[in-house]
Parts: C-alpha cells; sequence; structure tokens
C-alpha cells in the first residue's frame, strides 16, 4: 500500500544506498499511515497536533481540579472552623500557643514573598500555601462573597488560559494584601491600582485579549477583589471619613429648608411624573451605600443622574443642559441626605478602576457629585440669593421659608397635605410674634433699668455738689421761774430810785 507514498521512495533511496530501513520505524506511532518524524517525537504533523491539543487541554483541566478543590478544601476548613468554634474555647496557653503560631506562619510567608526563587519553586509555595489554614478562612464570610466568588471563577473559564493567570493574579493579590493590614488607606490604593494596571497590561500584551473584553475582565476583577476587601477598606478606622461623613449628614439636616426656588432647579414637583422621578432619583443615591463594589456604586449615582435629567427634560419639554443638572443634584442631596456620603465617594476615589473612573458617563455623574458636595459644604447666603440675618435666622431653626396657600395647592393634593401646610404657615406666624413680643420686652426691660440707673447717678451728683448737713436738735429754753412754782425764792421787787441833781 506505500509503494507511491514518500515512505517507498525514502526506502528505495535508502537500499540503493546499501541501508535497510525498517519501513515500519518510519511511519506514525499512532498509526495513521503517514511518515513520522522524529522531532516532534515520531508523529506526523497531524497527529502531533492533535496529541499536543490533548495535553494542552489535559493541563488546563487539572488546573480547574486544582482551582476547584483549592476552593472546596477553604470552604470545609471554614465551615468545620464555625462548627467547632461554638462548641469548645480554647485555654489561655492554648490561645497564646495559637497567636504565636499564626505569628510564626506570618513571618514565614511574609519572608518568602521577598526572597527570590525560582518558578517552580514559587508555584510550589503558592499552592502549599492555598492549602495552609489562612486568616480569611476564619472570619465569617457573607452570602454575598461566597456568591460573588462563584460568578468570577464561572466567569473566567470562558478566558481559559489567560482565565487561569488571572485568578492566580488575583488570590496572590489578596493573599498579599491579608499581609498589609497595617499600611494607610492611601498605600493600599496605591496597591489595587498598581494590580488594575499590571493585570490590564497582562491581558493586553501577553494574553492579546481584545479591548472590549479586557474591559469586561477587569470589572468583574475588582467586583472580586473589593467584595472581599471591602470591610477591611471602607471608611477603615486610621482615617477621618466617619468624622467628614456625620458633617456632612449635619450640615444637610441644618439645611432643610432650602426650597427649589432658592437653587433655581428647573423641576416641578407637582407634575406627578416628575415627582415620582425624583422619588427614584432620591432612592438611587441612597441605595449607594448599600454597595460593595465601586463600579455598583457609581451605576447608582448613573441611575440618579438619569432620573434627574428625565426630571427636568419632562418639567421643560427640552433637553436638559449642564446649567440645570448640578442644581437639581444639589436639590436631591439636600433632600435624600445619602448615608455615609464622603465615605463612599472617597472609597470610589481609592479603590475604582482608574479607567471607568476617568472616562465615560460614570466619571463625569461622579464628578458632579464632588461638586454637589463640595457646595454644599460651602453653602452661604449669597449662594441663595438671601440677607445674611435670614439666612442665619433658618440656619438655627428660628423661622423658615413661608409655605404656599392652600389656593395655590394642585386639585389632586389631600387635605391631609392642606392642613399641615396651613398649620405650620400658623405656627410660623406665632413665632414671629412671639420672637417680636420678647424683643420689645427685653427692650422695655433694657430701657427701665438705664433710666433707673441715670436717675440714680443724677442724685448721686447732687448730693455730691451740694452735700447736706444735719445739724443735731437743741433743747428748748425753759423758763427762769418754772420750778418756783410758789414763788417763795424770787427777790423782791426793785423799787425805782430818784436821784438829786
Amino acid at each position: 500500500p506505500f509503494s507511491s507514498s514518500p515512505r517507498r521512495k525514502m526506502n528505495l533511496k535508502s537500499e540503493r544506498r546499501g541501508i535497510h530501513v525498517d519501513q515500519s520505524e518510519l511511519l506514525c506511532k499512532k498509526g495513521c499511515g503517514y511518515y513520522g518524524n522524529p522531532a516532534w517525537q515520531g508523529f506526523c504533523s497531524k497527529c502531533w497536533r492533535e496529541e499536543y491539543h490533548k495535553a494542552r487541554q489535559k493541563q488546563i483541566q487539572e488546573d480547574w481540579e486544582l482551582a476547584e478543590r483549592l476552593q472546596r478544601e477553604e470552604e470545609e476548613a471554614y465551615a468545620s472552623s464555625q462548627s467547632t468554634q461554638g462548641a469548645q474555647s480554647l485555654t489561655f496557653s492554648k490561645f497564646e500557643e495559637k497567636k504565636t503560631n499564626e505569628k510564626t506562619r506570618k513571618v514565614t510567608t511574609v519572608k518568602k514573598f521577598f526572597t527570590a526563587s525560582s518558578r517552580a519553586g514559587a508555584k510550589k509555595a503558592e499552592i502549599q500555601e492555598a492549602k495552609a489554614p489562612s486568616p480569611s478562612i476564619h472570619r465569617q464570610a457573607s452570602i454575598e462573597t461566597e456568591r460573588v466568588s462563584r460568578e468570577f471563577i464561572e466567569f473566567i473559564r470562558t478566558y481559559q488560559k489567560p482565565g487561569q493567570d488571572i485568578y492566580k493574579q488575583c488570590k496572590l493579590f489578596l493573599d498579599t494584601m491579608s499581609h498589609k493590614r497595617d499600611l494607610s488607606i492611601e498605600e493600599q490604593s496605591e496597591c489595587a491600582q498598581d494590580f488594575y494596571q499590571n493585570v490590564a497590561d497582562r491581558l493586553q500584551t501577553r494574553w492579546k485579549v481584545p479591548p472590549e473584553k479586557v474591559e469586561k475582565a477587569m470589572d468583574e476583577v475588582e467586583k472580586y477583589i473589593m467584595t472581599r476587601q471591602y470591610k477591611y477598606v471602607f471608611c477603615p478606622e486610621t482615617t477621618d471619613d466617619e468624622k467628614k461623613d456625620l458633617a456632612v449628614q449635619k450640615r444637610i439636616r441644618a439645611l432643610h429648608w432650602v426650597t427649589p426656588q432658592m437653587l433655581c432647579v428647573p423641576v416641578s414637583e407637582e407634575i406627578p411624573e416628575v415627582s415620582d422621578m425624583v422619588v427614584k432619583a432620591i432612592t438611587d443615591i441612597i441605595e449607594m451605600d448599600s454597595k460593595r463594589v465601586p463600579r455598583d456604586k457609581l451605576a447608582c449615582i448613573t441611575k440618579c443622574s438619569k432620573h434627574i435629567f428625565n426630571a427636568i427634560k419632562t418639567t421643560k419639554n427640552e433637553p436638559a443642559s449642564a446649567d440645570d443638572f448640578l442644581p437639581t443634584l444639589i436639590y436631591i442631596v439636600l433632600k435624600g441626605n445619602p448615608p455615609r456620603l464622603q465615605s463612599n465617594i472617597q472609597y470610589i476615589t481609592r479603590f475604582c478602576n482608574p479607567s471607568r473612573l476617568m472616562t465615560g458617563e460614570d466619571g463625569y455623574y461622579f464628578t458632579n457629585l464632588c461638586c454637589a458636595v463640595a457646595f454644599i459644604e460651602k453653602l452661604d447666603a449669597q449662594s441663595l440669593n438671601l440677607s445674611q440675618e435670614d439666612f442665619d435666622r433658618f440656619m438655627t431653626g428660628q423661622t423658615s421659608p413661608k409655605k404656599q396657600e392652600s389656593d395655590s395647592f394642585s386639585p389632586d393634593v389631600c387635605l391631609g397635605v392642606k392642613q399641615m401646610c396651613k398649620s405650620l404657615d400658623l405656627l410660623s406666624q406665632l413665632n414671629e410674634r412671639q420672637e417680636r413680643i420678647v424683643s420689645e420686652a427685653k427692650k422695655l426691660e433694657k430701657d427701665l433699668i438705664d433710666w433707673t440707673d441715670g436717675i440714680t447717678k443724677e442724685v448721686e451728683d447732687i448730693v455730691e455738689k451740694y452735700p447736706l448737713e444735719i445739724k443735731p436738735k437743741s433743747q428748748a429754753l425753759a423758763a427762769i421761774d418754772s420750778e418756783n412754782v410758789e414763788n417763795d425764792k424770787l427777790p423782791p421787787p426793785l423799787q425805782p430810785q430818784v436821784y438829786a441833781g
């Protein structure tokens, strides 16, 4: 059957040279009937490609099985630690021993991380480190964390070899960050940003992944990494994020009296459709705090902003502009008072994928939110076209802007709302009257005190100028004969005497 084949021709040439060649040694080892090449281990080109493909698929399958087994061992170790944690307690000596072992293990891991080693040795150490119980096993993993981990593994399966590389890089990054808890939040942010950049460059240069797939992969990497790191890097105790949150929240509460007219907001909440959009925008901006991934928080800001644009468009019957959007966003933030607003902004700034934060509509809306918060923090009377006196009275709660009269209500407003506005208006008027009476009473009291002090001073000046001398009371002169009742002591009367000249 090989008479006309290249193998037969080669045999004939060899026989002419006096060399005996066994034809069976020249055939492909797989038995396909074609000539095998010694450079390909005795296989023909077609069989060699098949064998290489099988070996490659086998290696990929083994790597996936290893990753699943490590994940399963971690979950089993976590479950066993949780079951034994409530059943028994460690004594003080055992606690000290466990603490010493944990410290020794961390020191050894850090030394291995900074020690130069071969590629095979590093891979072996990585597998052993993955098998060893890590501190993350002993902490309580939320349901959301487990779900995100499963979704991430399912996603990177579609990337095959690049997916395995991504998974290994993520595990190495998480293990490295677990030993860097003592670093400042800015340094941890730099580590995360460097990791994003390295993974993106690795996918583009080494694995030649298209840009759209790289962006999608980076979104999943950010979701997986930040879900597991959320409790350590969101509003950490080493920063003043919580203090800023309380300051902003207190500031927004003090500005509850600000009306849309003061901010020149082109939105009419009397329109039911617009009112629903305003409620949805407030709900989205509040929901931002419940998300763990920076991309999800940005998505909440984007949804809120789109509801604002739709509300403006419905009110004005024309597309909204940037000059209309920012005042409306400020009004939504004042009305919603989102929880932990500054912490969420700092978290997005520190740990969001920079390519998403600096480009696209997400980055634009996030920038506007930062501007809105900065405006609220510096809001003053001039910003609202108010006098300083009115602004101070509104801020202290002494009075509030007058509510709309009942005649200006739309027909579909319920009676309770109308009665409430009337009562608030009446209370505002009574408050103004009481303040006026108290002010006049204080003025009258001051006038009386000043008049009393003036009179006292005038009397003192007169007394000082014309001192009053009071002489002692003199005794009355008694008659000479007051004690001579019977006239027995009186001398004889004088007789006139005449002298001759």
